[in-house]
């Protein structure tokens, strides 16, 4: 038997032990969970295997709606992420939107790296891929800061830090969060920027906006 279906096979043991715990703590979880769903917070995180919400939050199933992405981007011109905040919105009912990203985030020292080759003009460009297309807002943004006096750990936290700034403003000018902000009788929407750290396993917040009154 392969390494990789030994690994398969340990999840899905895992996932039936898993199951067997919560029956035997709680029995009529699962089908209370089948009925629907009412979390009260929107994850919006990185793709990466180190920053899972449900387990670095002690989350249970059902309490947190979710979309991630590479490097925690919220494009205005992306269908995915507006459909899920679209539907967290304006159906489940979420009350907070958290934009997380996080420390050593290899998507943003991609960036870093991106916008370092095009400032020594090698000329070579980048290849056109799905991936390159994806973070070239955030290799702009990059190209955008002066982090001349920073050192390689200083200046990937600083792009991530006001990465997830930015994307908090992309989020705070989106079509579903400006009309529930002007609405009266709409139940009012908070939205963060968070940031993990990987080190400390601790998130910190560094933006939180809301309607103004």
């Amino acid at each position: 038997m392969s390494h990789e279906s030994i690994s398969i096979q340990t999840l899905l043991n895992a996932n039936e032990e898993w199951a067997q715990s919560v029956i035997k703590n709680t029995p009529n979880f699962f089908s209370q969970s089948a009925t629907g769903q009412s979390p009260k917070v929107l994850w919006i995180g990185c793709s990466d295997s180190r920053v899972p919400e449900s387990v670095i939050t002690s989350s249970k199933p059902g309490d947190i709606f979710v979309h991630r992405n590479i490097a925690n981007q919220f494009h205005l011109n992306d269908d995915s992420a507006l459909s899920v905040l679209i539907y967290a919105v304006k159906v489940v009912g979420v009350e907070h939107v958290v934009l997380v990203g996080h420390t050593y985030c290899g998507g943003a020292a991609a960036c870093l790296q991106a916008a370092k080759d095009a400032a020594a003009d090698t000329g070579a460009s980048q290849p056109d891929t799905p991936l390159t297309r994806w973070l070239s807002p955030l290799i702009a943004h990059v190209q955008s800061l002066d982090l001349s006096a920073c050192s390689e750990n200083e200046a990937l936290n600083k792009v991530v830090e006001t990465n997830i700034i930015m994307q908090v403003d992309n989020i705070c000018k989106s079509e579903p969060i400006t009309t529930a902000w002007a609405d009266p009788n709409v139940k009012k929407v908070t939205v963060h920027g968070w940031m993990y750290d990987l080190s400390r396993g601790r998130i910190d917040e560094l933006v939180c906006r809301e309607a103004q009154a």
